[in-house]
């Protein structure tokens, strides 16, 4: 992979995760009612902007600043849509979410065997998809609970 290409796809998750962060923190405001799954939800937005964060750092090592559009056009989908599954109710909302962490591992996981053992950004891309791979457990798992009280 040529650093334009990789450079690209660190774009893609620098704006995929700035996107989660928005779409959990909404999400967490439509389901106040939920007092834990609220909080869940205000957590995932914190571990998310550490994904950020850390996307930010791996494309500045590379000598580039993060694209701009990102940080203004993935807010703007994020609360968007954070809003409107929030509204959908939290089987419908957790399903939603359930895919979008699914298609980030997905993403990490091509990513990590593409670029090989670059020793920070592997570390990086691991833990971010790690934790991705740890909210779509408990995501799943709160979904499997309300659907048991149905």
């Amino acid at each position: 992979m040529n650093q334009k290409e990789l450079i690209a796809r660190l774009n893609w998750f620098y704006s995929l995760e700035i996107n989660q962060v928005d779409l959990y923190k909404a999400q967490s405001n439509a389901v106040e009612d939920d007092i834990y799954l609220a909080k869940t939800l205000s957590r995932v937005a914190v571990i998310e902007q550490q994904h950020v964060d850390n996307m930010a750092e791996a494309i500045k090592m590379l000598g580039v600043e993060p694209i701009k559009l990102g940080d203004v056009i993935s807010p703007l989908v994020g609360k968007t849509a954070g809003m409107i599954t929030g509204l959908a109710g939290p089987k419908l909302m957790l399903k939603a979410n359930i895919t979008l962490e699914e298609k980030a591992m997905r993403d990490y996981k091509d990513l990590i065997i593409r670029i090989g053992n670059i020793e920070h950004l592997f570390n990086v891309l691991w833990d971010n998809l790690i934790d991705e791979d740890l909210h779509t457990a408990w995501f799943a798992n709160k979904l499997k609970e309300l659907e048991s009280h149905s």
